[in-house]
């Protein structure tokens, strides 16, 4: 007997909704497999590559989405397919390929006509680049998916998504009216998954914002109902929770006893956010007590977790060509803690070998010594750091004019010795001063941050970026002919047209004029380049604004 199509939706629709009868019809279809259809068979493989992530077991999931992905020839089952293992690659660390893999779906986002799978897909992005450390960007991809629900459709897991970009990107409260509407969107009964990790978040939320009362009534409620999930990282996150929430409140005693039973119940051999974290709480309560070599021990631990957490971290940063500032901050935590540790070690020293004066004596050299040497590091680092800033603009962190002149101008001798090309590019944004006088300072530079982040975009890690001055921005093309160069500065001007520009509830509309001069035409001489450029930029802005014009020997104008 066939099996009907709508029998294989509607399993598909119980995935995260009713788990348990999901895997009973999964398993009933598996066992008719033979009966299918052959584009039912893709479908049910698509299923069962959705359970194998479902359970981590990655090996298995990857190959199946990649075959249906490589084989299926179902646009919607292989765009899908991507989706799911552009989230897979993020969960099991794979950052280069989940990145590569957003960044082609990403471009073909425009070409996928079903609701569904253009939903999912702008889901997913927003989790890729909230990995990354892209918080903007995966707020931006979530209030997509929101304007993609259709209609009578559920909002739960975009609003899910924006409330987790929010969270991971230190924006979110738990009075954020984004976190309320998450869960409001999401019911425990219709999505029990989706509610619980809500619920989660709000409790550790409360923590945070040293409500732990809250927090703990708030657990009280949701916890009886996180062992039917499925999942006991929910159960051993909400432990933490409760742990933490208890040492804040003074219950040291309990607070252990709950901390000492999620250690206890940790299997994983990876690090984990959640153990990572216990081992914290145990070590600020043994601290409190006085208990040198307990805290000790689990400081150390902690440490580990929190340097191999920190490595993920970089490592995602690598694979995406940014430097993440919590990074940093987590460092400068660590850092703390690292002292704070080596006053514990110097108190059992002096408790123990009260009597060994000479050894005590050199112990004390050797610590000078290395707190010397780190603090002889830092202000280093810190200069070198003050050195790079002094080059760029505070307010974009692109060049400041002084810099991008001596770079460009230093690039330009190395091109000429080389017989290189490069075009120079000004660019001047329309009616800025309308902008500031209507909207306010702080959206014109919102406005200004904006056009360089779409501007960088375009470019090629050779270009000089610089801001030139208020409004205006320099760009050297490196290894450009003129015809390059005017595409280049098309697409950027096309670019920030497109762009919307949002600061405190108004959104506007920009647009940039755009003056080029090329060194075919102009020579590698800066000052010849840099008063064609300005000329053809004024050019612009007489012919109408939001425009490209090329030096004067051999332009055409590219406009609207």
């Amino acid at each position: 007997m066939a099996v009907p199509d709508a029998f294989l939706t509607q399993t598909e629709a119980l995935q995260l909704t009713d788990h348990p009868r999901f895997l009973q019809q999964l398993a009933q279809l598996n066992g008719k497999a033979s009966q299918l259809t052959p584009e039912q068979q893709w479908h049910l493989r698509f299923m069962n590559a959705w359970e194998a992530m479902y359970e981590s077991d990655y090996a298995k999931s990857g190959a199946l989405f990649q075959d249906v992905i490589q084989h299926s020839g179902n646009p919607y089952l292989a765009d899908y397919a991507s989706a799911l293992l552009m989230s897979q690659f993020g969960l099991t660390r794979h950052y280069t390929e989940a990145f590569e893999l957003a960044n082609r779906l990403a471009a073909r986002l425009p070409q996928i006509t079903d609701a569904k799978v253009h939903l999912k897909l702008l889901l997913n992005l927003s989790a890729s680049l909230g990995l990354a450390g892209q918080t903007d960007l995966a707020i931006r991809y979530a209030q997509m998916a929101m304007s993609a629900v259709p209609v009578g459709g559920s909002r739960c897991y975009p609003a899910s998504m924006m409330a987790e970009a929010l969270y991971y990107g230190h924006r979110l409260k738990s009075n954020s009216p984004e976190l309320l509407q998450a869960v409001a969107d999401c019911p425990a009964a219709k999505e029990p998954v989706y509610n619980a990790n809500l619920q989660l978040t709000l409790a550790d939320l409360y923590v945070q914002e040293r409500r732990p009362r809250k927090a703990l009534t708030l657990l009280d409620r949701v916890e009886p109902n996180l062992d039917i999930l499925g999942d006991a990282s929910y159960k051993l996150t909400a432990m933490l929770i409760r742990a933490q929430a208890l040492a804040a409140l003074g219950d040291d005693a309990v607070a252990k006893k709950v901390a000492l039973v999620v250690v206890a119940q940790n299997k994983s051999g990876d690090f984990d956010a959640w153990l990572k974290d216990t081992y914290e709480v145990l070590y600020r309560i043994e601290k409190k007590q006085g208990h040198a070599a307990a805290a000790l021990d689990y400081y150390e631990k902690y440490a580990a977790l929190d340097k191999a957490y920190l490595d993920d971290v970089n490592a995602r940063a690598m694979a995406y060509e940014t430097v993440q500032q919590h990074v940093l901050a987590q460092k400068l935590e660590t850092e703390n803690l690292s002292r704070q540790n080596a006053l514990l070690r110097m108190r059992q020293t002096l408790d123990a070998k009260t009597a060994e004066t000479n050894r005590l004596y050199l112990a004390l050299l050797l610590m000078a010594l290395a707190f010397a040497a780190l603090w002889m590091f830092r202000i280093k680092r810190s200069q070198l750091r003050f050195k790079k800033l002094s080059h760029l603009d505070g307010l974009t962190t692109v060049f400041n004019r002084q810099h991008f002149m001596g770079e460009v101008e230093r690039t330009l001798r190395l091109l000429e010795k080389r017989a290189g090309t490069a075009c120079l590019v000004f660019i001047d944004l329309d009616h800025f001063k309308r902008i500031n006088d209507t909207h306010g300072h702080a959206m014109g530079d919102e406005v200004l941050r904006q056009v360089v982040v779409v501007g960088k975009q375009q470019l090629r890690p050779a270009d000089l970026f610089g801001r030139l001055g208020g409004e205006e921005f320099g760009i050297l093309l490196v290894g450009c002919s003129h015809g390059q160069g005017m595409a280049i500065a098309d697409r950027i001007r096309h670019a920030v047209e497109a762009t919307k520009v949002e600061c405190e509830g108004t959104v506007i509309a920009i647009s940039t004029s755009v003056g080029l001069a090329c060194t075919g035409v102009c020579g590698h001489d800066l000052r010849r380049l840099c008063r064609e450029a300005d000329a053809a930029l004024y050019r612009a802005k007489r012919g109408g604004r939001n425009r490209v014009e090329a030096g004067a020997e051999d332009s055409i104008p590219i406009a609207i």
